[in-house]
């Protein structure tokens, strides 16, 4: 079932938002070569900790999970997209790191995720994310009342196909509130115009995911974690939107406008 929010409850995910956007940026700060997965997953929980938030990850067990995830980020380096598990892996130069973080603050759910490399960029990985980012942004100025669904997954999908990158529509975006993850699925791929109505107080996670290559994935034997098929780097972009009235609200980044690219107004206020 789809719940919509009241103004209140969507300012509750919003003070969720703040806290997963402040661990994102404190963690990207700490992110540097020689410094290993586990360390930085190691500093997020500190954060949580400190903060009397709740992680939704550690000890998450879907079906498709071999163990219950065991950290509090999802950490995916170069062709891991997404869902990547805390580990030694010791961060090189140049390595593309996705990091996909939610957490709970007093009873709501917040859930966000970045891509960017650690040390010496090069010019393909800057694209692939950047590109992402796009993507983002697109999908979030399309997240509309009287819209459809079809829209975000239309606009995302078009980014994505458009620099001849992969997509692939298994994995996406989701609902969030009360849990992590709720009604409606956000899929990355779709047709403008269909799919369910878009309505004041649905809040959603938009998340685009593109593979500089194929649009086939495998998944490692841990059960969690997602590579491209054929060896290309991933990246990962996600937000937490509310759908208003005056257009969406994105509530996992700071408090100031947020640039579509698109000429529709998103706001983080």
């Amino acid at each position: 079932m789809v719940e919509l929010k009241s103004t209140a409850e969507i300012e509750g995910i919003r003070t969720a938002g703040r806290f997963v956007a402040e661990v994102l940026a404190s963690v990207r700060q700490r992110a540097a070569v020689g410094v290993t997965l586990r360390e930085l997953d190691a500093h997020a929980h500190a954060m949580i900790t400190a903060a009397g938030a709740r992680s939704v990850y550690l000890g998450y067990h879907p079906s498709f999970g071999a163990i219950p995830y065991p950290g509090v980020l999802c950490t995916s380096v170069n062709d891991a997209a997404l869902h990547g598990l805390p580990s030694d892996h010791v961060l090189a130069d140049g390595d593309l790191l996705s990091i996909d973080f939610a957490a709970e603050v007093g009873g709501w759910v917040a859930d966000s995720a970045v891509s960017f490399q650690v040390g010496t960029p090069d010019p393909r990985s800057a694209r692939l994310i950047e590109v992402t980012e796009r993507a983002l942004r697109a999908g979030i100025a399309a997240a509309r009342p009287g819209g459809r669904m079809g829209d975000i997954s239309a606009a995302i999908g078009a980014v994505g196909r458009g620099a001849g990158l992969g997509v692939n529509a298994d994995f996406g975006g989701h609902g969030v509130g009360r849990t992590m993850h709720e009604e409606p699925h956000v899929p990355n791929l779709g047709t403008a115009g269909r799919g369910i109505k878009l309505r004041t107080g649905l809040v959603i996670a938009i998340e685009p995911w593109f593979m500089d290559g194929g649009d086939d994935y495998v998944v490692d034997d841990d059960g969690w974690t997602i590579r491209s098929a054929d060896g290309s780097r991933a990246a990962h972009a996600e937000h937490t939107v509310a759908i208003t009235a005056r257009g969406p609200v994105v509530l996992t980044a700071p408090a100031r406008p947020v640039a579509t690219g698109t000429g529709g107004g998103a706001t983080a206020d």
